[in-house]
């Protein structure tokens, strides 16, 4: 029947750790689901910056994570440098990239899907960056960022 004394600022104390340390917790989670697609985010990013600057040349370097293509450009033969330019030059689908946001990214098993909105167009790009080695290609499925209409093809 003796309680001992209870030490109300020990408790404050204590009661204010564990705050503290729940929502660091969730701070940490909220920045890790945040950036967990920077990397290929930023190739993507990277890759538009230099159709901005009509940079077609480093962007081809960036499509195919190379920026030394030049010096074996057979070793990209599936997809040349001319068919690139014929698709992100001046008369590609996207004509002249004046302007472009990185909206939302979608990680698949081998890769992200990565939804870019490119001169204010209703229609966004979709890329596919492939994880192990940042390379670019045409994304295989479309997304719709803010909705649950996730398609994967």
């Amino acid at each position: 029947m003796d309680a001992g004394q209870v030490d109300e600022a020990r408790e404050r104390r204590r009661r204010s750790l564990i705050t503290i340390a729940v929502l660091a917790g969730l701070l940490l989670c909220w920045v890790g689901y945040h950036l967990r697609n920077y990397p290929q985010r930023h190739a993507a990013d990277r890759f538009f910056d230099a159709l901005q600057k009509q940079d077609y040349e480093s962007a081809y370097g960036i499509w195919w994570n190379d920026p030394q293509w030049k010096q074996h450009p057979q070793k990209y033969g599936r997809y040349s440098y001319n068919e690139f330019y014929r698709d992100w030059g001046p008369g590609g689908e996207w004509g002249l990239v004046k302007q472009h946001e990185v909206n939302c990214s979608l990680a698949t098993e081998s890769g992200v899907i990565v939804q870019v909105i490119v001169n204010q167009r209703a229609e966004p790009a979709h890329l596919y960056v492939l994880k192990a080695d940042k390379t670019l290609s045409f994304s295989p499925s479309e997304i719709q960022c803010g909705s649950l209409a996730w398609m994967i093809e």
